[in-house]
């Protein structure tokens, strides 16, 4: 295979990747751009085995490996992308950014070790300033993108009671005086690297970037989540970037720097739906353990109800809006919500879907989540087109969230004072469905519940739908 050759494939699939983040932008195109990324991925990874091919001193050898790597990692990714759950989407998403990591990492100490066998320079002659440079933040970049990712994995999961993976924050005293001093010992020691080629540092350098990328995590809570899955994938970008510059690799460095880019843009758009800085995300997010309401809830009083209760008023409503959160996808219950809207939609009422940029875990979880119950994509409407219509909207069904609905954002001195929310408390009558009465990932109580005009109606999502379904008939 000609280098000629080579750089017109990567080119080929750069394309293609720049094709697929276009389709992606919006879920009518979504397939497309699916498709677009599978064919660019298929190009860059047969070129490059047979670039190392082309490279390898046994080049059948050389390719067996590469191909035995391709099924094992391809199958794998097949496997677990088939059974996975659409509630545990986020947490595979943190797994393969941790593999991402992990991955830079392995090629920076390759690369570092034998130079010669990536073509950086020639047997026995000492590696380049700038390529020292370049495997150092490619390493350290993955080396924190892997350890934050694991961290992440535990959080989003929930049912590790190891205390770092557990939701709420862990802080502790001198915490970013301590992060401050490990990032200039990584960055001391990856200089140091680049000028002397010392493994000493290299490795050292390493080892604390295992360990901030824990430390930047762990204070961040679950209401913070989707920023740091934005995040750390625009992380894994970037060291997938460096790797590429170091090894001269520009199908590396360009689809490195779309993830990188596009990542850090998601992570600027989370930011802002939570009127939040990036900077305040990381040095410690609010966001409490699920579960720990403030004081007061119990002396407080809810207006409750049956499904047959909510079937009667979203019946004889003209306009209904569904504003899933993540107690929809933990019961399933899309499919039972598609079949609900279906049934008012016969009796002539409007009905439509209110997404809020965090809703969930990670960003577009619930557009997916309703997407794969092929719910009409111009139901789904994000929050900034559809907020100016809940004061004239009849009813508003609630299903399973929670901080994004809450007005204490409209109060000063509350901590997600400023988040912009779904504005369901304007419309004339708003149903709740909860399992309990337990706050969401902010630790924060809702207002919304216990207006005049609210009815709790209790039970999982998926339960409580279907006998609305039932109610409708």
């Amino acid at each position: 295979m000609s280098m000629n050759l080579v750089t017109l494939l990567y080119l080929v699939a750069s394309i293609c990747f720049i094709q697929a983040l276009k389709g992606l932008s919006h879920p009518t195109t979504s397939i497309r751009g699916n498709l677009f990324g599978m064919a660019g991925m298929a190009i860059a990874a047969l070129t490059t085995a047979g670039l190392i091919m082309k490279l390898a001193e046994q080049p059948a050898a050389g390719l067996g490996y590469v191909l035995a790597g391709l099924v094992v990692g391809g199958g794998l990714g097949a496997v677990m992308a088939k059974r996975v759950e659409m509630t545990k989407m986020p947490e595979l998403v943190a797994f393969m950014h941790s593999m991402i990591g992990l991955a830079a990492v392995f090629i920076a100490v390759a690369a570092v070790a034998e130079p010669y066998a990536f073509g950086i320079v020639a047997k026995g002659v000492p590696i380049p300033a700038g390529n020292r440079l370049e495997l150092f933040l490619g390493a350290a970049i993955g080396a924190i993108t892997f350890s934050g990712s694991v961290i992440a994995f535990g959080k989003l999961s929930g049912k590790y009671k190891f205390r770092l993976f557990q939701g709420a924050p862990v802080v502790f005293k001198g915490q970013h005086m301590l992060n401050l001093a490990f990032g200039i010992a990584i960055l001391v020691l990856g200089l140091g690297f680049t000028v002397t080629e010392s493994w000493s540092a290299f490795f050292l350098m390493l080892a604390l970037s295992f360990v901030i990328g824990v430390l930047i995590i762990i204070p961040i809570g679950g209401a913070d989540m989707p920023v740091v899955v934005s995040m750390l994938n625009s992380y894994s970008g970037w060291a997938a970037a460096g790797i590429g510059f170091s090894l001269n690799n520009p199908m590396l460095i360009i689809a490195g720097s779309l993830v990188g880019s596009s990542g850090a843009i998601l992570s600027y758009i989370m930011c802002k739906a939570m009127n939040r800085s990036f900077f305040n995300v990381i040095l410690g997010g609010f966001g409490g353990e699920a579960g720990t309401a403030t004081g007061g809830t119990e002396q407080k009083s809810v207006k409750s109800g049956s499904a047959d209760d909510a079937a009667f008023l979203m019946g004889n409503a003209d306009s209904v809006i569904i504003v899933p959160g993540y107690g929809l996808a933990v019961a399933r219950a899309q499919h039972a919500v598609k079949e609900m809207a279906a049934k008012l939609t016969a009796k002539g009422v409007q009905v439509r879907y209110a997404i809020h940029p965090v809703a969930g875990r990670m960003p577009g979880h619930m557009n997916v989540l309703l997407a794969e119950a092929e719910i009409p994509y111009d139901q789904v409407l994000e929050m900034e087109d559809i907020n100016s219509d809940f004061g004239t909207t009849d009813v508003v069904l609630v299903l399973g969230a929670n901080d994004v609905v809450n007005p204490l954002a409209h109060e000063k001195g509350s901590p997600i004072y400023g988040m912009p929310i779904l504005e369901a408390h304007k419309a004339r009558t708003v149903i709740v469905n909860k399992r309990s009465m337990a706050a969401g990932y902010a630790g924060l109580d809702n207002p919304l519940f216990y207006l005049d005009k609210s009815m709790m109606v209790f039970g999982d999502a998926k339960k409580v739908i279907e006998d609305i379904v039932k109610g409708l008939e």
